[in-house]
């Protein structure tokens, strides 16, 4: 997995747990390498990153990008997420951020999308992407102390609850990053021959 983020990592564990490989990351292979994540499109960057781990480890790889797209904001942050609020900002600062440029924007214009891209990239260079896409409305503060990212203020009306509000569990069924592993474990089951 391309990636060092606890929060993905710990979603994904669950999300994959009943393929037949054992999931490590960068960390724990002991393969540094710098990318940035300088595409304009979640696709992109995922695809970069997988390919380029693919090559470096000579495994298979799943990298993903994901984003917060707001309507209101026509389509921010997107595939600029995770430094909307600037390099090294922290989860906090980057709701914080966000929720300053909605602060006039009402109810019914908070409609947003968390959108995720996830790219399955083998050592030889083939790359296959899986989408998934989650609707939602910008809450007007931060509840639950579930999930990363945005997801305190990212709001489900069906549920009346925020992503931060729900039980991984539940989560991983409804959520973008949810929909696009689903799509994974059949590419991924079919790399595997199959096997269980």
């Amino acid at each position: 997995m391309a990636t060092d983020n606890a929060g993905k990592v710990r979603e994904y564990s669950l999300l994959l747990k009943d393929l037949p490989f054992i999931l490590a990351t960068p960390d724990k292979k002991g393969v540094r390498v710098a990318i940035n994540e300088s595409d304009a499109t979640l696709e992109g960057n995922a695809a970069l990153k997988a390919r380029t781990y693919a090559q470096s480890s000579n495994l298979l790889t799943l990298a993903d990008d994901s984003g917060l797209e707001v309507d209101a904001l026509a389509g921010e942050p997107g595939p600029r997420s995770a430094r909307y609020a600037g390099e090294g900002a922290s989860d906090r600062e980057r709701v914080e951020f966000l929720l300053q440029k909605l602060s006039a924007v009402p109810w019914e214009k908070r409609g947003a999308r968390f959108r995720c891209v996830i790219a399955i990239a083998t050592p030889e260079g083939k790359i296959e992407l899986c989408h998934g896409e989650c609707e939602g409305i910008i809450a007007y503060e931060p509840k639950g102390e579930n999930g990363f990212g945005y997801d305190p203020i990212f709001y489900l009306p069906q549920l009346g609850k925020t992503m931060a509000e729900l039980p991984l569990e539940q989560k991983n069924k409804i959520s973008h990053r949810g929909k696009a592993a689903q799509k994974a474990q059949q590419i991924l089951h079919r790399l595997s021959g199959g096997q269980n």
